[in-house]
């Protein structure tokens, strides 16, 4: 029973903030044209008054994110082309990056960095996982093998890492710097303000629950090597 409870306790603290993000960020893209304008087009608007006319607003399908290095704020076609309230929070979330980095935020530097690491670690910690199970059999040493898991293990949990000790970056893009500048700016229609609040925690949150879902992967590694 005990077993049970735990495995109860890690399923909820794995799927219960992805589930909550994605609900969170579907629940208001209805309706989608809320709002007269796009996310692009209000993620130009801020962009141009923060004075980073440099920075470029691109569609794309990895997902919606500032990049540091090509200064580029990426959003995924339904904000990019959306006018829903989720559309236009997000974007201006993704610009509060961009004004974190034109600031010099040292904990966005380092998040960069970090990032940069992590993502080939990661890759890496897949590679080493797949291939102990035939360490195991050439080598004959289940010492051998378990090492190569443990490595495993820990590069593939590199990303989930990254995200939760750079969340509070992610909370200072939100609440710091995309917040005021939607009330300011009085972009926000009368009564969505509350709304907003929570898409913008979803937002923040949207990289940390991704990662989460990395540690499911150690849990099928774990089983299938056990047996």
């Amino acid at each position: 029973m005990l077993y049970v409870f735990i495995i109860l306790i890690v399923a909820a603290l794995i799927y219960g903030p992805s589930y909550w993000v994605k609900h969170t960020l579907e629940k208001y893209s209805n309706p989608d044209d809320r709002y007269p304008g796009t996310g692009s087009e209000l993620a130009r608007i801020l962009l141009d008054w923060a004075k980073l006319q440099s920075v470029k607003v691109e569609e794309t399908a990895q997902g919606d994110h500032y990049d540091p290095i090509e200064k580029a704020v990426r959003l995924t076609p339904d904000k990019f082309n959306g006018k829903s309230l989720t559309a236009i929070t997000v974007a201006a979330h993704e610009v509060g990056h961009a004004i974190q980095d034109r600031d010099g935020y040292l904990p966005l530097k380092i998040r960069t960095r970090l990032v940069q690491i992590a993502a080939p670690a990661e890759k890496l910690g897949a590679a080493i996982l797949m291939l102990t199970p035939l360490i195991m059999v050439v080598t004959r040493a289940p010492v051998a093998g378990m090492l190569f898991f443990a490595g495993g293990l820990l590069t593939l949990g590199a990303a989930t890492l990254v995200h939760l000790i750079t969340l509070p970056m992610e909370m200072h893009a939100s609440f710091s710097r995309a917040l005021p500048m939607l009330e300011k700016g009085g972009y926000l229609i009368k009564g969505d303000e509350r709304h907003a609040r929570r898409i913008l925690r979803a937002a923040a949150l949207t990289y940390v629950s991704a990662s989460l879902m990395t540690l499911l992967n150690i849990g099928r590694w774990w089983a299938i090597l056990r047996r």
